[in-house]
């Protein structure tokens, strides 16, 4: 029973690192910041966050506090009792994104929301992963390589994001998107029934 319990705690202790390092991403800050808010040393968070170092209470609570996520959730404890997600708003790249996974890694899915963001010249970028977009509402302009793409509601692309992008909206209204972000080699595909299934 007790290599039961101590196998338990370092799952959920390996798990930690992985988690800190995405919340720090998703707030687009670097160690150094963090380490600025926190008083934590660089070294100890890079340490934390490649599994090199235990992770304590003392260490665990500013980091909570900063990242503005619970403990439990820091540490991936399951709750028993309500498995629904409580999705807090990142503002990111002028974007308000609710993340609508919990665990780091693997797939991640975010519903977004892009404001109108006027005649700024698009700049396209490439970086490791995949991508899925479903457009909820609004129109989404996408640059992909050498397609300028806009997509409506009800549209969907995927891509490697080795290809350069971007995407935007060039409207006067909001565009509502689902985006399922994933590292490389996984794929996402949405698949319909044919009729009479």
């Amino acid at each position: 029973m007790d290599d039961d319990l101590d196998g338990d705690l370092d799952g959920v202790l390996d798990g930690v690192g992985p988690r800190l390092r995405e919340l720090r991403r998703q707030h687009g800050a670097t160690l150094a910041e963090l380490s600025a808010s926190t008083g934590i040393s660089v070294s100890t968070l890079s340490r934390l966050e490649s599994g090199q170092r235990r992770p304590t209470l003392e260490l665990l609570l500013p980091l909570a506090r900063v990242h503005q996520v619970p403990l439990d959730e820091l540490v991936g404890a399951p709750s028993a009792a309500d498995p629904r997600v409580h999705p807090q708003p990142v503002q990111r790249n002028g974007m308000t994104m609710w993340p609508l996974t919990r665990r780091p890694g693997g797939v991640q899915a975010y519903r977004a929301l892009i404001p109108p963001q006027g005649r700024r010249e698009p700049e396209q970028q490439s970086h490791e992963g995949y991508e899925w977009m479903y457009v909820l509402s609004g129109r989404l302009r996408l640059l992909l390589g050498g397609h300028d793409l806009v997509l409506g509601p009800g549209e969907v692309a995927e891509f490697d994001t080795h290809t350069p992008h971007w995407f935007g909206n060039v409207t006067d209204q909001p565009v509502e998107v689902l985006m399922l972000f994933g590292p490389q080699g996984e794929r996402m595909h949405v698949r319909a029934r044919p009729k009479g299934s």
